[in-house]
């Protein structure tokens, strides 16, 4: 075993054939899937970790999209090197493979795909059999490949991370302003200044004039300056505070609910835009010139498919606006991408200082550049500032753009400004797609798709279960097929301003069912300025940044029931037990009672009889007076899985499953409560 290795990594070394930017491939385990068990056609699969190694040259157009890339410490060659860890399912016989690479960009060095298409128990390590789930990958016969995209993850087993280059000066460290915000449950005395459990920016200077420490109570409410001598950078240990150059203490401690920022001075930037370089480059070395090393010979795949979930979703679209899909050696890497509940956003990828893992929510994570102008494929004029821009037209030609699936839940359209991907930035038409793209809501879902029964989380209602990953399996299978040349996928679906299906969120209609508080609260996109130099160079100046006028955001229209009725309307959506939505406001634990909760749509069930509705008031129909029996309730789901087949929306192999699953649905909620 030792010696095979040996030589793997040995013929992983030398020269890369062509003007691949993948000069090595080292290889640390080898070993085949649940000891060789066969997958459809595909055969048995191995699972491969390691390392890619890259080399890139900084002055070739491809790469002078990647921020600071000249000020990038050189080899002997003049090259910009730098490294990322991988994990690989594939066929052992790879021509047994479908010919599709599906790479997964990590959500924030984690690996989902399995969890999410295979609707397997989710690992970072996936080994055993609940770690594969149905297979539906593995049968289907792609190669699987996950590889480390961004520098700061915890250092946590399993989690994949970018080794990247840092920045430099000619005579000194590159300097520059980096932004904390947090928001805190409990009383807490330190706080780190990383996003999560990230890797933070550490601070240059504890003295420097620039570090602030502010407070407000609401996103863009007005800034209480702390007092300098009230706060440090620190944390307390065994009773004492002790110096921390990535933790701020506060004396007397954070109060819960409230939003401290800190902006402080920090220094030696890493290259953050080597990530996106590393998977076009990874990819298309694939792709193009396959591996040995590997056992991936230059025919084995012929098309690349990326997809993302939140965070990796929006990776995607800001991989489209610079140019990434271009190598460089003038090739498309991604055929096809599949960019998931990233709403309009995009995210910090690619400029200095930025923090991959910084998002945008209605209460956490403020005023990032995430949801920033622009939010469509076609050019846009913002009349503001007379700018111009589009996602797709920014910088790549249109021979290297590829088939676009864009997939949101309800969640997107009111905690991450989807509407503004179809329409226009003053809210008032619609926006023609272009057509490599294809748009898909799935109506009144949350985030991610709860487990059930649902229960309470942070949310004043019980949390969302309708379960779309039936959808996106028959969508991954549409994008395989498009990809390859064999069909058309399904078209669009989602609420338009012309159809009067996309609405303000104080003109929805909502319902007033007992026990539930309504709200208009959207999360805003606003006109942000982070100075002169971050649309030309990527880097910051202005921190915090100016804030301008919101931009208008809509949501999809609902029926009587509080249940929307544009998109992909899933079988338990069409058949309704209960009012599905994409928002849920905070309970008082978890954060302001007026604000939606970051992710967490409700679950609001329909009264089992006319007599407990009537008792309650709820407007809505009972189940009794909607149904006459358990069999013509399941019958009604079975029609609509069918018309979700029928129009390539599911895949006729899970209509079993998802009857079995509203069946319990309907014995769950029809027993006594």
């Amino acid at each position: 075993m030792h010696r095979s290795l040996l030589l793997l990594t040995m013929l992983a070394l030398l020269p890369a054939a062509g003007p691949a930017r993948v000069v090595e491939i080292e290889i640390d385990s080898r070993e085949t899937v649940l000891d060789g068990k066969s997958f459809g056609l595909a055969g048995p699969y191995e699972r491969i970790t390691g390392t890619i190694r890259f080399a890139v040259d900084p002055s070739n157009s491809a790469n002078q999209i990647i921020t600071d890339i000249d000020m990038a410490p050189r080899d002997s060659n003049g090259n910009v090197t730098f490294s990322s860890e991988f994990f690989m399912l594939k066929p052992i016989d790879p021509g047994r493979g479908n010919g599709a690479l599906l790479y997964e960009v990590s959500n924030r060095g984690r690996k989902g795909m399995l969890g999410f298409f295979n609707l397997a128990a989710g690992s970072l390590d996936p080994m055993d059999r609940r770690h594969f789930g149905d297979g539906f990958l593995l049968s289907e016969g792609y190669t699987l490949l996950w590889l480390g995209w961004q520098f700061d993850p915890p250092h946590l087993p399993g989690l994949l991370r970018l080794t990247t280059s840092i920045a430099r000066g000619q005579d000194a460290p590159i300097r520059g302003l980096v932004r904390s915000d947090f928001v805190v449950r409990d009383r807490e005395l330190s706080h780190s200044l990383a996003d999560r459990n990230h890797v933070p920016y550490l601070v240059a200077d504890p003295d420097a004039p620039e570090n602030v420490l502010t407070v407000r109570d609401s996103a863009i409410g007005e800034r209480e300056t702390i007092p300098r001598d009230r706060w440090s950078f620190g944390r307390m240990e065994n009773g004492e505070l002790v110096p921390d150059r990535g933790t701020v203490h506060l004396e007397g401690g954070f109060e819960p609910g409230r939003i401290y920022e800190v902006v402080y001075v920090s220094e030696n930037p890493p290259l953050v835009g080597l990530g996106p370089t590393a998977v076009r480059d990874a990819v298309s070395h694939l792709k193009y010139e396959g591996s040995a090393a590997l056992g991936i010979d230059e025919s084995a795949i012929d098309r690349g498919i990326a997809f993302g979930i939140s965070q990796s979703g929006r990776f995607l679209r800001t991989f489209l606006y610079y140019g990434f899909n271009e190598d460089e050696s003038g090739r498309i890497a991604f055929d096809g991408i599949m960019s998931h509940v990233a709403g309009g956003g995009r995210g910090s990828f690619n400029h200095r200082f930025a923090q991959p893992s910084r998002d945008a929510h209605p209460y956490m994570n403020f005023l990032y550049p995430t949801d920033i102008f622009p939010f469509t494929d076609r050019e846009q004029a913002e009349p503001e500032t007379g700018r111009k821009d589009g996602i797709l037209t920014h910088r790549l030609d249109r021979e290297f753009w590829p088939k676009i699936f864009y997939t949101n839940s309800s969640y997107e359209y009111w905690g991450r400004a989807a509407s503004l991907i179809h329409t226009d930035v003053t809210g008032s038409r619609d926006i023609e797609l272009f057509d490599n793209v294809r748009i898909f809501l799935f109506s009144g879902a949350q985030h991610g798709p709860g487990s059930f029964p649902p229960s309470i989380s942070i949310g004043q209602q019980k949390w969302n279960p309708l379960d779309f990953r039936w959808s996106m399996r028959a969508l991954l299978q549409a994008m395989s097929a498009w990809t390859a040349g064999k069909s058309e996928p399904p078209s669009s679906r989602y609420p338009k301003i012309a159809d009067r299906k996309l609405v303000q969120a104080d003109n929805l209609g909502f319902p007033d069912i007992p026990g539930v508080n309504k709200s208009a609260r959207v999360h805003r996109a606003y006109r942000v300025d982070y100075g002169p130099r971050f649309i030309s160079d990527g880097v910051v100046t202005q921190e915090p940044p100016t804030v301008g006028q919101a931009f208008p955001i809509l949501v999809p229209s609902v029926d009587s029931d509080g249940n929307e009725t544009a998109g992909v309307r899933m079988p338990e959506l069409q058949v309704p037990l209960a009012t599905y939505t994409g928002w849920n406001l905070f309970n008082e634990k978890s954060g302001p009672t007026h604000e939606i909760s970051s992710m967490v749509g409700s679950y609001i069930p329909f009264a089992r009889t006319r007599a407990e509705r009537e008792a309650s008031h709820d407007p809505r129909p009972s189940v009794e007076e909607r149904y006459g029996s358990r069999a013509e309730y399941l019958g009604m789901v079975a029609e609509a899985g069918l018309s979700l087949i029928d129009d390539g929306l599911m895949l006729d192999q899970d209509l079993p499953a998802v009857i079995e699953k509203a069946a319990a649905h309907w014995d769950h909620l029809m027993d006594d409560r």
